[in-house]
Protein backbone atom coordinates (compact mmCIF):
# COMPACT_ATOMS: atom_id res chain seq x y z
CA UNK A 1 0.00 0.00 0.00
CA UNK A 2 1.62 3.08 -1.33
CA UNK A 3 1.22 6.61 0.64
CA UNK A 4 1.02 9.61 -1.34
CA UNK A 5 2.01 12.79 -0.01
CA UNK A 6 0.45 16.06 -0.95
CA UNK A 7 2.26 19.08 -1.93
CA UNK A 8 0.75 22.50 -1.94
CA UNK A 9 2.77 24.94 -4.13
CA UNK A 10 2.94 28.20 -3.40
CA UNK A 11 0.43 30.70 -5.10
CA UNK A 12 1.91 32.65 -8.28
CA UNK A 13 0.43 35.61 -9.47
CA UNK A 14 -0.63 38.48 -7.66
CA UNK A 15 -1.45 38.70 -4.38
CA UNK A 16 -4.55 41.28 -3.13
CA UNK A 17 -4.84 39.85 0.39
CA UNK A 18 -3.78 43.50 1.57
CA UNK A 19 -6.48 45.11 -0.57
CA UNK A 20 -8.41 42.81 0.91
CA UNK A 21 -7.28 43.90 4.45
CA UNK A 22 -7.74 47.48 3.77
CA UNK A 23 -11.16 47.27 2.15
CA UNK A 24 -12.36 45.54 5.38
CA UNK A 25 -10.49 48.05 7.86
CA UNK A 26 -12.12 50.69 6.01
CA UNK A 27 -15.57 49.00 6.77
CA UNK A 28 -14.86 49.22 9.85
CA UNK A 29 -14.17 53.13 10.08
CA UNK A 30 -10.49 53.38 10.18
CA UNK A 31 -8.58 55.58 7.54
CA UNK A 32 -6.30 54.32 5.48
CA UNK A 33 -3.55 57.36 4.54
CA UNK A 34 -3.52 59.05 1.02
CA UNK A 35 -0.04 59.22 -1.10
CA UNK A 36 0.58 63.16 -0.85
CA UNK A 37 0.72 64.83 -4.31
CA UNK A 38 2.89 66.99 -4.76
CA UNK A 39 4.16 69.57 -7.35
CA UNK A 40 6.81 71.22 -9.00
CA UNK A 41 8.86 71.93 -11.94
CA UNK A 42 13.10 71.74 -11.07
CA UNK A 43 15.95 70.82 -14.33
CA UNK A 44 19.36 71.36 -14.76
CA UNK A 45 21.73 71.13 -17.61
CA UNK A 46 25.45 70.81 -18.67
CA UNK A 47 26.93 73.05 -21.15
CA UNK A 48 30.31 74.52 -22.11
CA UNK A 49 30.97 76.53 -19.04
CA UNK A 50 29.58 74.94 -15.89
CA UNK A 51 25.89 73.96 -14.84
CA UNK A 52 22.68 75.98 -15.14
CA UNK A 53 19.93 74.94 -12.65
CA UNK A 54 16.28 75.62 -12.82
CA UNK A 55 12.52 76.25 -10.93
CA UNK A 56 9.10 77.28 -11.29
CA UNK A 57 8.41 79.11 -7.92
CA UNK A 58 4.87 77.83 -7.12
CA UNK A 59 4.11 76.40 -3.34
CA UNK A 60 0.86 74.11 -3.06
CA UNK A 61 -1.30 72.85 0.20
CA UNK A 62 -3.46 70.57 -1.64
CA UNK A 63 -5.93 72.55 -4.08
CA UNK A 64 -4.42 75.77 -2.91
CA UNK A 65 -1.45 77.93 -3.88
CA UNK A 66 0.31 78.79 -0.73
CA UNK A 67 3.03 80.88 -2.49
CA UNK A 68 3.43 82.23 -5.56
CA UNK A 69 6.97 82.90 -5.33
CA UNK A 70 9.14 80.62 -3.34
CA UNK A 71 12.59 80.20 -4.08
CA UNK A 72 13.64 76.16 -4.81
CA UNK A 73 17.33 76.65 -5.63
CA UNK A 74 18.72 76.25 -2.28
CA UNK A 75 22.47 77.59 -1.63
CA UNK A 76 25.10 74.58 -0.79
CA UNK A 77 28.47 75.94 -1.33
CA UNK A 78 29.68 78.56 -3.05
CA UNK A 79 30.58 76.57 -5.98
CA UNK A 80 26.91 74.26 -5.47
CA UNK A 81 23.38 75.04 -5.56
CA UNK A 82 20.58 72.63 -5.28
CA UNK A 83 16.65 72.54 -6.89
CA UNK A 84 14.33 70.96 -4.39
CA UNK A 85 10.81 69.25 -5.03
CA UNK A 86 8.44 67.80 -2.83
CA UNK A 87 7.85 68.73 0.90
CA UNK A 88 9.05 72.39 0.95
CA UNK A 89 9.96 71.71 4.61
CA UNK A 90 11.81 69.20 4.09
CA UNK A 91 13.89 70.63 1.02
CA UNK A 92 14.49 73.44 2.84
CA UNK A 93 15.88 72.16 6.08
CA UNK A 94 17.73 69.05 4.17
CA UNK A 95 19.81 71.42 1.90
CA UNK A 96 20.68 73.55 4.53
CA UNK A 97 21.66 70.88 6.84
CA UNK A 98 24.36 69.71 4.16
CA UNK A 99 25.24 73.04 3.51
CA UNK A 100 26.32 73.82 7.41
CA UNK A 101 28.44 70.53 7.27
CA UNK A 102 30.21 71.48 4.24
CA UNK A 103 31.16 75.02 5.73
CA UNK A 104 32.48 73.16 8.17
CA UNK A 105 34.23 71.09 6.31
CA UNK A 106 35.80 73.94 4.41
CA UNK A 107 36.88 75.36 7.89
CA UNK A 108 39.01 72.58 8.81
CA UNK A 109 40.13 71.63 5.56
CA UNK A 110 40.67 74.40 3.84
CA UNK A 111 39.26 73.57 0.35
CA UNK A 112 36.06 74.14 -1.33
CA UNK A 113 33.52 71.63 -1.42
CA UNK A 114 33.65 68.93 -3.75
CA UNK A 115 30.26 68.46 -5.92
CA UNK A 116 30.31 64.59 -5.00
CA UNK A 117 30.58 65.23 -1.55
CA UNK A 118 27.71 66.62 -1.19
CA UNK A 119 25.57 64.34 -3.41
CA UNK A 120 27.04 61.58 -1.46
CA UNK A 121 26.00 63.55 2.07
CA UNK A 122 22.73 64.09 0.84
CA UNK A 123 21.97 60.41 -0.35
CA UNK A 124 22.95 58.78 2.78
CA UNK A 125 20.85 61.52 4.59
CA UNK A 126 17.93 60.61 2.48
CA UNK A 127 18.04 56.83 2.84
CA UNK A 128 18.84 57.04 6.15
CA UNK A 129 15.35 57.73 6.43
CA UNK A 130 14.22 55.40 4.20
CA UNK A 131 11.67 58.16 1.96
CA UNK A 132 9.64 59.54 4.80
CA UNK A 133 12.12 62.65 4.54
CA UNK A 134 10.25 63.90 0.97
CA UNK A 135 12.96 65.73 -1.17
CA UNK A 136 13.93 65.24 -4.20
CA UNK A 137 16.78 67.07 -4.88
CA UNK A 138 19.00 68.23 -8.38
CA UNK A 139 22.47 69.14 -6.93
CA UNK A 140 24.69 71.01 -9.67
CA UNK A 141 27.84 72.59 -9.28
CA UNK A 142 31.27 73.29 -10.58
CA UNK A 143 34.68 72.02 -8.78
CA UNK A 144 38.24 71.10 -9.94
CA UNK A 145 37.00 68.05 -11.85
CA UNK A 146 34.48 70.37 -14.35
CA UNK A 147 30.87 70.70 -14.24
CA UNK A 148 28.72 67.80 -12.21
CA UNK A 149 24.97 67.58 -12.11
CA UNK A 150 22.67 64.74 -10.18
CA UNK A 151 19.52 63.69 -9.03
CA UNK A 152 18.90 62.40 -5.89
CA UNK A 153 15.44 60.92 -4.92
CA UNK A 154 13.81 60.71 -1.95
CA UNK A 155 14.57 57.06 -1.03
CA UNK A 156 18.29 58.03 -1.44
CA UNK A 157 19.37 56.98 -5.24
CA UNK A 158 21.09 59.09 -7.34
CA UNK A 159 21.66 59.33 -11.36
CA UNK A 160 24.61 61.86 -12.94
CA UNK A 161 23.75 62.81 -16.14
CA UNK A 162 24.36 65.53 -18.45
CA UNK A 163 20.55 67.14 -18.19
CA UNK A 164 17.77 66.23 -15.49
CA UNK A 165 14.03 67.37 -14.38
CA UNK A 166 12.07 66.62 -11.46
CA UNK A 167 8.74 67.12 -9.89
CA UNK A 168 5.59 66.61 -11.36
CA UNK A 169 6.34 68.88 -14.19
CA UNK A 170 9.09 66.53 -15.12
CA UNK A 171 7.52 64.65 -17.91
CA UNK A 172 6.63 68.70 -19.60
CA UNK A 173 10.16 69.71 -18.85
CA UNK A 174 12.33 66.78 -20.45
CA UNK A 175 9.96 66.70 -23.03
CA UNK A 176 11.81 70.23 -24.42
CA UNK A 177 15.51 68.56 -23.28
CA UNK A 178 14.80 65.64 -25.61
CA UNK A 179 14.13 67.24 -28.23
CA UNK A 180 16.15 70.62 -27.78
CA UNK A 181 19.30 69.72 -25.86
CA UNK A 182 22.68 69.42 -27.40
CA UNK A 183 26.20 69.05 -25.82
CA UNK A 184 28.80 71.73 -25.54
CA UNK A 185 26.14 74.41 -25.63
CA UNK A 186 26.95 78.35 -24.84
CA UNK A 187 25.83 79.88 -21.86
CA UNK A 188 23.04 82.25 -23.18
CA UNK A 189 21.89 79.13 -25.44
CA UNK A 190 21.54 76.63 -22.01
CA UNK A 191 19.63 79.35 -19.84
CA UNK A 192 17.16 79.53 -22.76
CA UNK A 193 16.74 75.99 -22.71
CA UNK A 194 16.14 75.77 -19.00
CA UNK A 195 13.66 78.41 -19.45
CA UNK A 196 11.94 77.24 -21.57
CA UNK A 197 11.62 73.45 -19.87
CA UNK A 198 10.62 75.31 -16.31
CA UNK A 199 7.73 77.18 -18.62
CA UNK A 200 6.89 74.12 -20.20
CA UNK A 201 6.10 72.91 -16.52
CA UNK A 202 4.14 75.84 -15.72
CA UNK A 203 2.22 75.87 -18.33
CA UNK A 204 1.31 72.19 -18.26
CA UNK A 205 1.10 71.07 -15.07
CA UNK A 206 -1.16 72.31 -12.38
CA UNK A 207 1.31 71.40 -9.48
CA UNK A 208 3.77 74.24 -11.18
CA UNK A 209 3.36 77.84 -11.98
CA UNK A 210 4.27 81.59 -11.70
CA UNK A 211 7.79 82.79 -12.85
CA UNK A 212 11.22 81.24 -14.08
CA UNK A 213 14.26 80.80 -11.60
CA UNK A 214 17.33 80.48 -12.82
CA UNK A 215 21.30 79.83 -11.58
CA UNK A 216 24.30 79.59 -13.52
CA UNK A 217 27.17 78.22 -12.11
CA UNK A 218 30.89 78.68 -14.49
CA UNK A 219 33.90 77.01 -14.04
CA UNK A 220 35.91 80.16 -13.44
CA UNK A 221 33.82 80.30 -10.21
CA UNK A 222 31.22 82.66 -11.55
CA UNK A 223 27.70 82.32 -10.14
CA UNK A 224 24.29 84.38 -11.63
CA UNK A 225 21.03 84.13 -9.42
CA UNK A 226 18.77 85.21 -11.88
CA UNK A 227 15.70 85.32 -9.61
CA UNK A 228 12.22 85.92 -11.51
CA UNK A 229 14.32 85.61 -14.58
CA UNK A 230 10.93 85.28 -16.28
CA UNK A 231 7.41 86.73 -14.88
CA UNK A 232 4.93 84.94 -17.63
CA UNK A 233 1.85 84.95 -15.04
CA UNK A 234 1.86 88.39 -13.86
CA UNK A 235 -0.91 89.88 -12.47
CA UNK A 236 -3.04 91.82 -15.24
CA UNK A 237 -4.71 95.12 -14.50
CA UNK A 238 -8.40 94.62 -13.74
CA UNK A 239 -10.40 95.87 -16.73
CA UNK A 240 -13.90 96.36 -14.42
CA UNK A 241 -14.77 98.00 -11.39
CA UNK A 242 -16.51 95.41 -8.92
CA UNK A 243 -18.39 98.21 -7.39
CA UNK A 244 -21.94 98.10 -7.88
CA UNK A 245 -24.42 101.23 -7.25
CA UNK A 246 -27.41 100.50 -4.57
CA UNK A 247 -30.27 99.67 -6.08
CA UNK A 248 -28.77 97.28 -8.99
CA UNK A 249 -30.10 94.20 -7.03
CA UNK A 250 -33.63 94.12 -6.75
CA UNK A 251 -34.86 93.03 -3.48
CA UNK A 252 -37.10 90.08 -3.74
CA UNK A 253 -38.51 90.02 -0.24
CA UNK A 254 -38.29 92.20 2.90
CA UNK A 255 -39.14 90.95 6.29
CA UNK A 256 -38.29 93.70 8.99
CA UNK A 257 -38.05 92.77 12.80
CA UNK A 258 -38.27 94.56 15.80
CA UNK A 259 -35.99 93.59 18.93
CA UNK A 260 -36.82 95.51 22.45
CA UNK A 261 -33.92 95.31 24.96
CA UNK A 262 -35.57 94.60 28.22
CA UNK A 263 -33.20 95.60 31.23
CA UNK A 264 -33.67 93.54 34.65
CA UNK A 265 -32.41 96.08 37.31
CA UNK A 266 -32.45 94.04 40.21
CA UNK A 267 -30.10 92.11 38.51
CA UNK A 268 -27.28 94.43 38.20
CA UNK A 269 -24.20 95.12 40.66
Amino acid sequence: MSHHTVVTLPKSGFSFDLAKRNNFLVSKGATIQKATKTGTTIVGVIFKDGIVLGADTRATNGPIVADKNCEKIHYIAPNIYCCGAGTAADTEFTTGLIASQLELHRLSSGRSSRVATAMTLLKQHLFKYQGHIGAALILGGVDFNGPHLYTIYPHGSTDKLPYVTMGSGSLAAMSVFESSWKPDMERQDAIDLVADAIQAGIFNDLGSGSNVDVTVIESDGNVDILRNYITPNEKPQRELSYKFPVGVTPIRKQDIYKFVTVVDDSAMV
